[in-house]
């Protein structure tokens, strides 16, 4: 704040000029300062974020204006008043109370990263802070997006990067920046104080004038190059956007550019094995690798065939026989499920069909609801009767429970087509007392006759 004269009301020399009358009410009741981002308690006193947070954080629960009791300590943005203070400010003469906003501090950041010959790791790192930051309120977050054009400008580095084909890996500069510039764009396409419109942005700026494939370069760069774990979750969450139905940018020359790229589905591929020594599987890493195998997988022929090439049978096979949560088997029963779909595929099953048919069984009426179920019959049904394969039918009939499953998910609503498939494949499995109860795990079992 402007501090006067010990002696009078005048202001000192230096700041003579600079007075500005800050309205009342905008300022926070606790801190006495303009407030950044006013929210709202119950009681209907406006407070600033940070003064009132602390305010709480410190075990109180009454309001300090009123001193009331507070049934809820829920903020509320109060966005009215935040525009009229942004309004203010931008129309107010310069003050040293009330400085540059987050958003415009941010908005100099983004200058930095286009502005040529210059090394935009730093800026992008701050950006990277800054929206993550959990004190800087969404409406800065948002308006940065917006306005500010965050996501063409940080994008652009992708674009440019990855022109040059991603095989100099020893230059250490330029993975540095791909992998600050897609931790930005992660945070924008994921993070949850982002609005939609905002996300969507995301994906637009990566597939804008052509530049999908320059960017799956860059993307595949990070997740072979990339320092750590995280980046490469971060790099699979941007195709996954890009991969997004709805997005705006999700056409199918976007999805053709991704799913060409080898290098990049190899990458997901080896982002859904094991993420260390012992063999684990990192939750984070097997849903976004998944989640963009299963929507690439969906695509042409000629897709699934490269992805059946690079491996994506035996890795969904390897999460569906661990204990991760059920998103993640569903969206490998997805995969194995495209994968059938050709002739390649359907082999690669069968040449682990001891452990992909009892994994597939394990996994049916458990996991996803009924779309998992249907594709867990689709996966049988292709191997077991349409390939026929002799391993996989010795492999459905000897798995545990298989026939329960059958007859629960023909009388559980299912499409008339996976009704006929699940009708079909009950010729092949063993009948007898122990697989017709042993994998259902109810204390009453009770099935009508079929």
């Amino acid at each position: 704040m402007v501090r006067k004269e010990m002696g009078g009301g005048r202001l000192a020399a230096e700041y003579q000029g600079l007075e500005v009358k800050v309205p009342t009410f905008f300022r926070c009741p606790i801190s006495l300062d303009v407030m950044r981002s006013p929210v709202s308690l119950c009681t209907g006193v406006t407070y600033d974020r940070a003064s009132i947070q602390r305010w709480i954080d410190s075990g109180n629960t009454t309001c300090p204006a009123t001193m009331l009791p507070l049934p809820s300590t829920d903020l509320v943005p109060n966005l009215t008043l935040r525009r009229l203070i942004a309004l203010w400010a931008s129309t107010a003469a310069p003050s040293p109370a009330v400085g540059p906003t987050p958003a415009a501090a941010a908005a100099g950041l983004l200058h930095r990263v286009a502005a040529p010959g210059v090394d935009p790791c730093p800026a992008l790192r701050k950006l990277a802070a800054f929206l993550s930051d959990d004190d800087v309120d969404e409406f800065d977050k948002n308006a940065l997006a917006r306005a500010g054009g965050a996501a063409e400008t940080v994008a652009s580095v992708l674009r440019r990067r990855g022109k040059g084909g991603g095989d100099d890996d020893d230059d250490a500069g330029g993975v540095e920046a791909v992998e600050a510039a897609v931790r930005v764009l992660a945070v924008l396409a994921t993070s949850d104080c982002i609005e939609e419109e905002n996300r969507r942005r995301v994906a637009a700026a990566l597939a804008a004038g052509g530049a999908a494939p320059s960017v799956a370069a860059s993307l595949a760069r990070v997740m072979r190059s990339g320092s750590g774990l995280e980046a490469r979750v971060d790099a699979a969450r941007l195709v996954e956007s890009l991969l997004r139905d709805g997005g705006g940018a999700a056409t199918p020359g976007v999805r053709a550019a991704v799913a060409e790229s080898e290098e990049l589905v190899a990458e997901l591929i080896r982002l859904v094995g094991p993420a260390d020594e012992k063999g684990g599987l990192d939750p984070r890493a097997v849903d976004a690798g998944l989640s963009c195998l299963a929507a690439i997988v969906a695509g042409t022929r000629r897709a699934r065939v490269e992805m059946v090439r690079l491996g994506a049978v035996p890795a969904a096979v390897r999460v569906l026989a661990t204990d991760h949560h059920g998103g993640s088997h569903a969206q490998a029963l997805r995969v194995l499920e495209a994968a059938v779909g050709c002739a390649e595929g359907r082999a690669a099953v069968c040449e682990v069909a001891e452990a992909a048919i009892p994994a597939v069984v394990s996994r049916m009426m458990r996991c996803g609801g009924m779309g998992g179920a249907e594709a867990a019959v689709s996966v049988l049904w292709a191997v077991c009767h349409r390939y026929r394969d002799r391993r996989a039918v010795e492999a459905a009939a000897a798995s545990k429970g298989g026939l329960t499953k059958l007859l629960l998910l023909m009388q559980s609503g299912c499409s008339p087509a996976a009704r006929q498939m699940a009708s079909e494949l009950l010729k092949m499995f063993k009948v007898n007392s122990k697989s017709c109860l042993a994998g259902y795990d109810s204390k009453t079992t009770h099935i009508m006759p079929f």
